[in-house]
């Protein structure tokens, strides 16, 4: 990898095989695979100041790694992925536990027998009397079309008040009757007492951070990366190469021709505090107190051994950095038309893909499976 100095570029064409806009995962993935397999030359405009997208970590002046813009935890459907990434880093293993403050106590989340117990003040000497315990609790519904439906269909009117509710409206900045039900369904619901987080077995963070695995994929001497550059102040004045692979806005990509797409954004207040831990885990979601939504203490996950840690704290809002598409039905239908113009792209070798630019809500480890998909269907066709 070699970082151009910020100058204007005239013959991507020439000099290029692939042009990719933005050095997120999707980003550094496409252009490792494109110069390793194929030997082709690469060049990734970003608009940062860094590559990793999102997944950027660094450390701060005590030295410690944390995660820039929210945690990333990484976990693996699929292991082919798993086997990827591992060419260019080693792992720790990693326990995500949430907990969520609920009644001055910090609950097991998602919600299991657990977090019931607790909650209710009962004891469940098995799943089954725990499910007929909350069987009178759901609420009947013909149709499960929105998150309040799904909860309250699923666990009832007091769980749904208590730690769905006021973490949606917070989050979102719409009551959860305005927010598909696949959102609620992200979370699991367990009749047993998993505590962890994420259902997915293999649970694993980048030994050294995102950002260095990001760069030892970028260790190849076929790809150019140029940072703090605008794709857009230069669009029309470069030639396309080959293929052109686009991570962004897919409405800044069209000059929002069809209006805007909506999104959540978030902001971040970072402490450090000399103490080994403050947290008993990871994260602290809070439903219904602060103006925050979470606190993250992303040591218990990166094993980091320092006397300092850190905290951060998210408050989310509508503006700033793109984070989580909105997918109400209106702008499901904006992006339906922006993707009829994207399908056509394909066409000329200009592909659309990651979290942006498909205008969908994926997880790490799904986005560089789709990124990797994306490649192996470019190099079939050059086959």
């Amino acid at each position: 990898m070699k970082l151009l100095s910020k100058k204007k570029i005239k013959n991507i064409s020439d000099d290029y095989d692939v042009l990719i806009i933005g050095a997120g995962p999707v980003g550094c993935v496409i252009a490792e695979r494109f110069s390793s397999v194929l030997n082709y030359k690469c060049l990734i405009i970003e608009k940062r100041n860094h590559i990793a997208g999102n997944c950027f970590d660094t450390t701060n002046k005590k030295k410690l790694l944390y995660h820039k813009y929210g945690p990333h935890y990484l976990r693996f459907k699929n292991k082919k992925t798993f086997k990827y990434l591992s060419n260019f880093t080693k792992w720790n293993d990693a326990n995500y536990i949430v907990k969520s403050y609920v009644n001055r106590d910090f609950l097991p989340f998602p919600i299991n027998l657990n977090t019931l117990e607790n909650f209710f003040k009962v004891k469940f000497k098995n799943p089954k009397r725990a499910k007929n315990f909350m069987k009178n609790k759901k609420v009947k519904y013909k149709k499960i079309n929105n998150s309040e439906k799904y909860i309250l269909s699923n666990l009832g009117k007091e769980i749904y008040e208590k730690f769905y509710k006021n973490y949606t409206i917070k989050q979102w900045g719409k009551h959860p009757s305005k927010i598909s039900h696949k959102i609620a369904g992200r979370i699991p619901i367990r009749y047993n007492r998993n505590n962890e987080y994420v259902n997915e077995k293999l649970k694993k963070m980048p030994k050294h951070g995102y950002t260095k695995m990001f760069e030892t994929m970028l260790k190849n001497k076929n790809i150019n990366v140029l940072l703090n550059t605008d794709f857009f102040e230069i669009k029309n004045k470069i030639k396309y190469p080959k293929y052109t692979i686009y991570t962004g806005l897919p409405d800044r990509y069209f000059n929002y021709r069809y209006g805007k797409l909506k999104w959540r954004s978030l902001k971040f207040k970072f402490n450090t505090y000399k103490k080994n831990f403050l947290q008993s885990c990871v994260q602290y979601n809070y439903p219904n107190n602060y103006k925050f939504t979470r606190k993250v203490e992303i040591k218990h996950v990166t094993k980091q051994k320092s006397p300092y840690s850190v905290i951060s704290k998210e408050y989310p809002n509508s503006f700033g950095e793109p984070y989580y598409p909105i997918n109400d039905k209106e702008n499901i239908k904006v992006y339906e038309k922006y993707k009829n113009l994207i399908s056509k792209l394909a066409k000329q070798n200009i592909f659309f893909e990651g979290r942006l630019a498909t205008y969908r809500y994926l997880n790490t480890d799904e986005v560089i499976e789709q990124a990797l998909k994306l490649f192996d269907k470019i190099k079939k066709k050059i086959k």
